[in-house]
């Protein structure tokens, strides 16, 4: 199965790891290579573009249930492979 983007996150987190390892979603939070704002599951199960920073992070926020350290922002750009 390929992943629905491309880039390094910044500062992986063993936490964040272990929860996606138990089935549990993490988001990856940035902008693509023309400046639009992506949040994406990281087993490609989930995401979307959105029109801010805030809402992005709002959404994955909200699909995580709020864990701290489910949701990374990315230092590079992410690209969504439909």
């Amino acid at each position: 199965m390929s992943s629905l983007y491309e880039g390094a996150p910044a500062a992986p987190s063993p936490a964040v790891d272990v929860e996606a390892s138990r089935g549990l979603p993490t988001y990856i939070v940035g902008q693509d290579g023309h400046g639009h704002w992506v949040a994406l599951e990281s087993q490609g199960l989930g995401g979307g573009y959105f029109r801010s920073r805030e809402a992005a992070f709002q959404y994955a926020v909200g699909e995580t249930g709020r864990r701290a350290g489910a949701v990374r922002l990315s230092a590079e750009p992410l690209r969504i492979a439909l």
